[in-house]
């Protein structure tokens, strides 16, 4: 009797071709219990910032638990009052779902297309066990599940057209973009100011003035990381983010430390060739692509007008390069 029921660590997974009526409905039960939690994490995620999509998800996990009872009701009345522990990670052809923390950290559109794809990949699911089926009885069952997968994708539209109206989306969506621009953009681009900018004078200073390119690019990979680490930890500690709005400190500081990082990177990795002047040139073109890419996302994200973010960062840029240059050939 326990080889029936063998799991991961006893005899490994099951497949679903092996499985019992009795068993597939178990498994049906335990995978309408996770959809519903994880609707209900996400309502619970969202409840303050965005009310609305809140509501969606909230109804969405009401549907997952009333096809849960209805399900539990047909085990009984087939089976009895045990249910079989049967779980989607004990069959290894069965879907899978992503863990709900790295969906939420993800933000709203996420979660929206994540529950898209959670019905749609159930649905496709019971429909190709459907044709597999050789029973009657459980072809029927798998059959009634994709329906039921299907009614909640149409309950799902009914309810963002019952919560959502054109001007609430509009207004969440807004707000998610913001809350992207605040907790990643802003200090991503912060980094990359002053991992590009500030790294210039140093990098070409040492360049001019020693002409060997392996110091050149042991002074940039220095000043890169160490910059890349003081930003880092200087934007996580300054603000926690509850009082600003502007998301957990970490990702702040990740942002910030790692595009730091890779703006100075970018124009000490061509010391890494051996000719002078050869790493020069292209680390002279890297800076000019570094400079622009920085005022295509001023422009893009932060809504600064183009020639002033133009006029800004070039400016800037080219005084530090040129002070850089200036000071090494001295």
């Amino acid at each position: 009797m326990l080889s029936r029921f063998s799991l991961s660590g006893f005899g490994g997974k099951r497949r679903f071709q092996d499985l019992s009526e009795q068993e597939v409905l178990a498994l049906a039960i335990s995978s309408e219990e996770d959809d519903g939690r994880i609707y209900a994490a996400y309502a619970a995620k969202l409840r303050q910032a965005y009310p609305s999509s809140a509501a969606v998800f909230d109804g969405m996990a009401a549907e997952e638990d009333q096809h849960r009872r209805q399900l539990i009701e047909a085990y009984q009345r087939r089976f009895g009052e045990f249910v079989v522990p049967l779980r989607r990670e004990h069959v290894g052809d069965f879907y899978t779902r992503r863990p709900v923390w790295l969906v939420e950290n993800l933000g709203l559109d996420r979660m929206r297309l994540e529950a898209m794809d959670m019905e749609h990949q159930a649905h496709e699911f019971y429909v190709a066990a459907a044709g597999r089926s050789t029973d009657a009885e459980t072809r029927k069952l798998l059959g009634d599940l994709a329906t039921a997968e299907a009614g909640h994708e149409a309950t799902a539209g009914h309810l963002s057209e019952q919560h959502l109206s054109g001007d609430e989306r509009q207004t969440e969506d807004m707000a998610s973009k913001r809350q992207f621009v605040l907790t990643w953009v802003q200090p991503g681009l912060a980094g990359l100011m002053d991992g590009s900018v500030s790294t210039l004078a140093p990098i070409f200073a040492t360049a001019f003035a020693t002409q060997n390119t392996w110091t050149t690019f042991l002074i940039g990979l220095s000043a890169s990381v160490g910059a890349g680490i003081s930003m880092g930890f200087t934007e996580a500690a300054h603000d926690d983010g509850k009082l600003s709005g502007r998301g957990a400190p970490w990702k702040r500081g990740l942002a910030s430390g790692v595009m730091t990082t890779l703006g100075g990177l970018g124009h000490a990795l061509p010391y890494l060739i051996p000719s002078f002047w050869t790493a020069t040139v292209i680390a002279l073109i890297v800076v000019f692509i570094e400079l622009w890419a920085i005022v295509w996302i001023q422009n893009r994200y932060m809504e600064t007008p183009f020639i002033k973010a133009a006029f800004q960062i070039l400016l800037g840029g080219g005084l530090v390069l040129a002070a850089g240059i200036i000071i090494g050939g001295a």
